[in-house]
């Protein structure tokens, strides 16, 4: 039989199984196999002598969860790769996130999986002990092969990385000084501590369009208009990444009157996020409307939706005595402070004096450019700022960084500060230890908006638990990596995309 003719579509597959199943005994592999090595070739063949006939399934290109640079080979030539293999009788590429609904459908005799997968308590994902619930189902019997474990993700990090080469030794260097397990650590530390967010919510309206050109009449660019999404972004989308990383997040923010937005603003935060929305009388829910050309996403026009006023005083004192009551039963108080009202004088004070342990971005957005920095606070445990934010502090455009940051730091009385620089990274100090620099993993940019927002929810968590400065820039660039692959707010980063970057980049 040839290559070619062992590769099947999921569909076909289950009428020929279904044709031979009566005495013939159907062993079932299922992977990525994204880079074949000595290690697939023997478990393939071990799994083959458990049975008349191996098929072996292929996770598809959109299941792949192993990092934003994975796979490196498409599914159609790792499927050519395995169906090239003599001990391999049929290859099909599944059509499902995982291999639960494929058992189903090709109820084999024997589900084999590869040594490193024989603990099922070892895989925090829990995709093993689901398949193994649904091997009993259809009454395949669970084996595993015996070998020496070797990974596809290290020789990729090896010989085929996607980084380029300052990257490449950067982490390899980070693999010297600290393991996976290391970074892990702060991760699973993180589920403990109880966590308070306030800032401003902002609802992103995108609207995708074709470009027509100018009017004939007047010199106006002309849209064609195709789709629109609605995103929870602001405080909300820093309260929905966070959920993902500790089991508890109480929300304090405010939302218009007018618009009628109350229930998509529910709807759209994480069942663990505990919300207290004050109302802003009179106003509407901070929109910001962006036009986008529907191919690129490149942004065209943006219209802010807003009365940035602030609550009345009296609303306000109100407001501020809600937070008040419980900031000091808290671990860490996140202020993601976008600088449209939410967080007026009077609650800045308050979180200065209450907060245990306190982190502050400041964002500099068209709204308040020039009028919002971190200036405006006078007491911060951890703050996150993009380059230009930083700058703009100063009033400082090209001079060194450091300077800057360490000034910053020690008005604050900051525990670390970290400085985000795009392509360039992030740096961040640390009283103790200094500055550290680690450079950008992200590979496909598709929207920026919100990867700010990522890596300061990410990074506040470890920095409240004093993580080495290094882990704590290592887990901001990887999170702020997975966000900049998402149009807008649309998924939040989590916990579990987080763990499958860490293992691609330090394997």
């Amino acid at each position: 039989m040839t290559a070619h003719s062992k590769l099947l579509p999921l569909h076909r597959l289950v009428e020929v199984l279904n044709g031979i199943r009566a005495d013939r005994k159907i062993v079932l592999c299922h992977g990525c196999f994204d880079l074949l090595h000595i290690g697939h070739i023997r478990y393939l063949r071990q799994a083959r002598t458990m049975g008349d006939v191996l098929v072996v399934t292929i996770s598809p290109d959109r299941y792949v969860d192993k990092g934003p640079h994975r796979p490196a080979f498409n599914e159609s030539l790792r499927a050519e790769a395995i169906a090239s293999l003599d001990c391999v009788d049929y290859v099909a590429i599944n059509e499902y996130p995982t291999a639960e609904e494929t058992l189903r459908l090709l109820r084999p005799n024997v589900y084999c999986k590869g040594s490193d997968f024989k603990d099922a308590q070892s895989d925090p994902t829990g995709k093993l002990q689901a398949e193994e619930r649904v091997a009993r189902e259809v009454g395949a019997e669970m084996a595993f092969s015996k070998d020496v474990v070797f990974s596809s993700t290290n020789l990729i990090n090896r010989f085929l990385s996607a980084f380029p080469e300052e990257v490449q030794d950067y982490l390899s260097l980070f693999r010297r000084r600290y393991s996976e397990a290391d970074v892990q650590g702060v991760l699973d530390a993180m589920r403990d501590l109880k966590v308070l967010v306030i800032g401003d919510t902002i609802l992103d309206d995108y609207h995708y369009c074709g470009v027509l050109g100018t009017s004939s009449k007047e010199p106006v660019l002309a849209l064609k208009h195709g789709s629109s999404d609605l995103f929870a972004g602001g405080v909300l989308a820093v309260a929905n990444h966070l959920s993902s990383y500790v089991s508890d997040v109480r929300l304090f923010s405010v939302m218009g009157e007018l618009g009628g937005r109350e229930g998509f603003i529910r709807e759209s935060l994480a069942p663990s996020v505990r919300p207290h929305l004050a109302l802003h009388k009179g106003a509407p829910t901070i929109e910001k409307r962006r036009y986008l050309e529907g191919y690129t996403f490149n942004k065209l026009l943006e219209i802010y939706h807003m009365d940035d006023s602030g609550l009345p005083a009296a609303d306000d004192a109100e407001f501020v005595a809600a937070v008040e009551a419980e900031a000091a039963d808290y671990d860490l108080v996140i202020a993601a402070d976008f600088g449209h009202g939410t967080i007026s004088p009077a609650m800045r004070r308050m979180l200065e004096r209450k907060a245990r342990f306190l982190a502050v971005n400041t964002q500099a957005n068209a709204g308040n450019r020039g009028y919002h920095t971190i200036g405006r606070y006078q007491r911060a445990d951890y703050v996150s700022l993009a380059e230009p934010e930083m700058r703009l502090e100063d009033r400082d455009l090209s001079g060194p960084l450091m300077p800057l940051m360490l000034q910053a730091a020690e008005r604050l009385g900051c525990r670390a500060l970290a400085v985000t620089r795009g392509k360039r990274g992030c740096m961040v100090f640390t009283p103790g230890g200094g500055f550290v620099e680690v450079p950008a993993f992200a590979i496909k940019v598709v929207d920026r908006i919100g990867s700010g927002d990522a890596f300061f929810s990410v990074t506040a968590l470890a920095a409240a638990l004093n993580a080495p400065a290094e882990i704590t820039a290592l887990l901001g660039n990887v999170v702020g990596g997975l966000a900049v692959g998402v149009i807008g707010n649309k998924k939040a980063v989590d916990r579990q995309s987080t763990q499958k970057y860490l293992t691609s980049l330090l394997k």
